[in-house]
């Protein structure tokens, strides 16, 4: 399958195409500017590619959770595409992503992505890795809670877990007794969902664009304007 796949969910963003036989990737090193930059970079990776929107298969994008206005932007600019090339769009949960491109960096039975949410926060999924296969996850837990509060609920795993994260440093100077498990989520890309969204197109038609929507996890309050 020829799909697009776009990543923004926070930190980073991310473009990939799949053109059929190879992978192209792009990143946006200012991730502040992900509004203005992240058409051009679809735009630019999809030329690498040699794909056409009118040759997609498929649009990939990571639904979150992550922040607020980063999800805005990857859904807006990833359902725009799907429209205009009249293909069927595929969220790709962010947690269950990252668990997957980490099972290449750790032999953990379990794997808990980590997202951060607000100050000392973090957005989090407990999976379980089956027998099965590296790559397939019973998924245990999924919430959210203050960084402090996240050792004492892996403490049923008896320390065989690993968390991936894309800013180490951030999450252990709230948890400090995190740090032994933590993995940098270095292989996390927009190019991890492009295996997910073809599984996902395979089993039958996606669900309407107007129907698809970030996973928030939380209600934006606009700052007020002091008197």
């Amino acid at each position: 399958m020829k799909i697009l796949a776009i990543e923004c969910t926070h930190q980073v963003a991310c473009v990939a195409v799949n053109n059929g036989s190879a992978v192209f990737e792009g990143v946006n090193g200012d991730w502040q500017k992900s509004a203005e930059a992240i058409v051009p970079l679809v735009m630019q990776v999809m030329n690498e590619a040699g794909v056409s929107p009118a040759e997609l298969d498929g649009v990939a994008v990571s639904a979150g959770p992550g922040s607020f206005t980063a999800l805005r932007i990857g859904m807006s600019a990833a359902k725009g595409i799907a429209y205009g090339a009249g293909c069927p769009l595929a969220p790709v949960s962010t947690l269950l992503a990252m668990a997957v491109s980490a099972c290449f960096q750790t032999d953990s039975r379990c794997i808990v992505p980590v997202i951060p949410s607000r100050a000392g926060e973090f957005f989090y999924a407990v999976y379980s890795r089956s027998a099965a296969g590296s790559g397939v996850f019973t998924e245990v837990v999924n919430g959210r809670c203050m960084a402090v509060d996240l050792a004492a609920r892996l403490e049923p795993f008896d320390g065989d877990v690993a968390i991936p994260v894309r800013d180490v440093a951030g999450l252990v100077s709230y948890a400090s007794e995190l740090a032994a498990f933590c993995v940098e989520a270095t292989l996390f890309s927009a190019a991890t969902l492009l295996p997910m969204a073809e599984a996902d197109l395979a089993r039958g038609p996606a669900a309407e664009l107007r129907d698809a929507s970030p996973d928030y996890r939380q209600i934006f309050v606009p700052l007020q304007k002091k008197q």
